[in-house]
Formats: structure tokens, sequence, C-alpha cells
């Protein structure tokens, strides 16, 4: 058995970072930052076995970082830059690698929601991934079907949370979210990580540039029903939007396309309770658990 799988069954997952996926467009980033670790560890007169052992991670690991063949955690290039005393050459590539660790589809997403001044979120099934905690997206994730490897879950969940940056942004942007009540209510976890993900929600409802909504399960007709829908607008006034059951599934910009998007959410958004009633809804649901 190698030093890589002791340390996969010793931590659950690796921590040096994720395997990078075939036809990656950051594929020359990635081999260069290998080959940058490769030219610090050498200038330190350090061998693989050595380098491994201070930093913890098996030499298979380190030599598939130092082939461009996995993308290096950002935190590998901050502790690899103090020990082979870099001078910050590593760390200046901390940004460039933290988008590269994400799928593409991720990258892609979080690009859209990061130049988004509003953005308008209805979700029917599932809490939506930017109001997840990382307990709640890990349960959620791995009931999905063929079940995911173990790091393929964990980059899921760390792509996930890497979107929720947004609530960081200045300016911040304005957020919409309706919820179905089924979503706050289907202890996806257990009952503790549904008592977390809850909690949760009431602080992230009460940021003053997000208004979140429940939708009752009570209201049998709403345009909701046909599935999620998403509605991002940029601060040039073009927007994108997307939904489960119109054009394909795909995402949309053509003025024509976005009104649909937008009288729906619209509608969803009179339907569903107040602000204020879906905090108390969420505090009610708290307190029966």
């Amino acid at each position: 058995m190698s030093d890589e799988s002791v340390s996969n069954e010793n931590e659950g997952v690796d921590e040096a970072g994720w395997d990078l996926e075939p036809g990656d467009e950051s594929a020359p980033l990635v081999e260069a930052v290998g080959r940058l670790v490769r030219f610090c560890r050498e200038q330190a007169r350090m061998t693989v076995a050595e380098f491994a052992q201070v930093m913890g991670y098996g030499e298979d690991m380190i030599r598939k970082i130092e082939r461009g063949a996995r993308i290096p955690r950002v935190e590998f290039l901050d502790r690899a830059d103090d020990v082979l005393n870099a001078g910050g050459h590593l760390r200046a590539f901390r940004e460039d690698v933290e988008k590269a660790q994400y799928p593409k589809k991720v990258r892609d997403l979080k690009k859209m929601e990061d130049m988004a001044v509003e953005l308008q979120l209805y979700s029917n099934h599932n809490i939506h991934g930017l109001l997840q905690t990382p307990e709640f997206a890990r349960a959620l994730l791995g009931t999905w079907r063929p079940k995911l490897s173990t790091e393929a879950l964990e980059r899921a969940v760390a792509a996930r949370m890497a979107r929720q940056v947004i609530f960081e942004r200045e300016p911040a942007p304005e957020l919409s979210f309706v919820q179905e009540q089924v979503t706050l209510e289907r202890p996806i976890g257990g009952t503790m990580v549904l008592r977390r993900q809850l909690e949760h929600l009431l602080g992230v409802a009460r940021l003053p540039n997000v208004e979140f909504q429940v939708m009752p399960t009570a209201r049998a007709d709403h345009p909701g029903t046909s599935g999620r829908i998403q509605v991002l607008k940029f601060k040039d006034g073009k927007g994108a939007g997307r939904t489960d059951d119109e054009f394909g599934g795909r995402p949309v910009d053509s003025p024509r396309q976005l009104r649909i998007l937008e009288l729906r959410y619209g509608i969803i958004r009179a339907q569903a309770l107040s602000p204020g009633e879906s905090l108390a809804f969420i505090e009610q649901a708290l307190g029966a658990l």
C-alpha cells in the first residue's frame, strides 16, 4: 500500500489537493505550479522523500503535484513556501490555484455570481447551494447516485463553500431566495445537521442585502412547480437565467427569455411568506426539532 493510500485512510481525504480532470483548461497553470514546486524543492536541496516527510504527505502525492497531475490546495502552497524558503513565489499562485481546484462548471457559475449585482433564486427540491452549511452539503451530495468517491465529494463540498464568498462582497449584491417548505423540513444528514442548517439560514436571512422567503406547501398553484429558477442581473443591465423545464435547462440571456423567468419568479415571490413570516417559520421549525 502506498503512502498516498495510507494518508487517505487516516484522514478520510488527502489535504494536498485534487487530481486534475482530463481536458481541464487549468492544466497549463497546474503544470507550471508543479514545475515551480519542484524547482524550489531542488533549490532547497531536498529530495522528494525529505520534502514529503516535512510536509506530512506521501512521496507519490508530491510527485503528482510536481508533474502537474494534481491541483495543490492553497494550504499546501502556503506551507511549501515556508518549508522551501520560496520567498512568496509559491504563495503568489494562491488565487489562481484556488479557482483551478473546482470543476469547470462550478468555476463558470462562480464567475457569473461574482459579477452579479442582483440574484433571484427559487429552490423547490433542496436548500440552495449558496445557503448550505458544509455538513448539510456533504450529507446532501452523499445521496447522489452513482455515489461520489471521497475525493470527489470533498471537492464538490469545497466548491460549493467557495461560492459563498458572495456574502462577503463589497458592494454587496441584492439576494432574494425563495425556498419550498419541504426543503427546510427534510432531515438530510440527521436532526442535528438540519438544526445547524436552519440556524445558519436565520443568520443569512437577517443580512441587510438578503430577502429570504418560504413557499408553504399549501400553495397549490404557483409557477414554481415546474422547477428551480435562477436569475442573475449584472451591472451593465444585462442578465442570465436558468430553469429546469424551459430552454432545455440551459442558461439563457435574451430579454424575452429572461422576462419569462422574471415573471415566474415575481409570482412565486408574491405568493410566498413575507421575509418576517419566513423567519418566524424557521424559528418554529427549529423549536420542533
